[in-house]
């Protein structure tokens, strides 16, 4: 009988966090009126994630603010994109959080996108043990 792969799973943090806060109203908040619609949708997503999946390694990916490569090289780079809210942003600190209780590691790099982070995470295939699997 063949041994299966061993699982790594990756998670596009700023995707599920955006999915999330656009899936959940934003009516969820604490006690002290901090609203924490999109750090509840991705805490469920993480956890759906884990018992299905049941990954041996795991990293999360961000974005963070800086501009990336691709701004440099060209500057229309998402220039139409409508800036989120900052009830959406301000959720960020916590999603890391609920990560670091986890346990898991984040992987960030200033001038690059979270997917560029992914695909470097996965690009070296010298184990071919582990499977990557991309949550988006």
């Amino acid at each position: 009988m063949a041994k299966s792969k061993e699982k790594f799973v990756i998670i596009d943090g700023n995707a599920l966090v955006h999915r999330a806060f656009h899936a959940l109203p934003p009516t969820m908040s604490t006690k002290d009126g901090e609203i924490v619609n999109a750090v509840y949708g991705f805490t469920m997503i993480l956890l759906k994630v884990i018992k299905d999946l049941e990954p041996n390694y795991m990293a999360v990916t961000f974005d963070l603010a800086a501009p990336t490569f691709r701004h440099k090289e060209y500057i229309e780079y998402k220039a139409n994109r409508v800036k989120q809210v900052d009830e959406l942003y301000q959720q960020f600190p916590r999603v890391k959080e609920v990560v670091k209780a986890f346990d898991i590691p984040i992987y960030e790099q200033e001038g690059f996108e979270a997917d560029d982070v992914i695909a470097t995470l996965v690009r070296d295939k010298a184990v071919e043990k582990i499977q990557s699997i991309i949550v988006t």
